[in-house]
């Protein structure tokens, strides 16, 4: 039994740690969102299209910066110059910060919470970041 649990844990080894590392990607991005949320917009949970639009800037650039070499490391485990990787990373973060934006400009005009909005947003995000850096970022070369 342990030996098949083992082996399962290997044969899902990257997608286990990319949901590790997004959990605290996550909890990063998210802490920057509200602290910065409590400092210049008063805590509100009803945050204006703007509001909306600068809290979700600072989700995004704590997450990118902490996603990037969490990833490197940790899920895809590249050896890649940063330099090759850094311009698809950035801009493959960069289309889901607009998802992002989009996601949450829609829940706010619908009225939901911030709460909703960035938990609806961010599942739809990390989906999307995976499949992106999978593809483009961080693609394995044939051996």
């Amino acid at each position: 039994m342990i030996e098949k649990i083992k082996a399962l844990l290997k044969k899902h080894e990257e997608i286990i740690a990319y949901l590790i590392v997004g959990v605290l990607t996550t909890i990063v991005a998210w802490a920057a969102k509200f602290i910065a949320n409590a400092i210049f917009f008063d805590n509100t949970m009803y945050p204006t299209p703007l509001e909306n639009f600068i809290l979700s800037t600072i989700n995004w650039t704590a997450g990118v910066i902490f996603a990037y070499f969490t990833n490197r490391k940790y899920v895809f485990k590249s050896k890649e110059p940063m330099m090759i990787e850094i311009p698809p990373f950035v801009a493959s973060r960069i289309s889901t910060w607009v998802l992002d934006i989009v996601v949450m400009w829609i829940f706010t005009k619908l009225g939901f919470n911030l709460v909703v909005g960035t938990l609806i947003s961010a599942v739809l995000v990390t989906i999307a970041n995976y499949v992106l850096s999978k593809v483009f970022v961080f693609k394995k070369k044939d051996a």
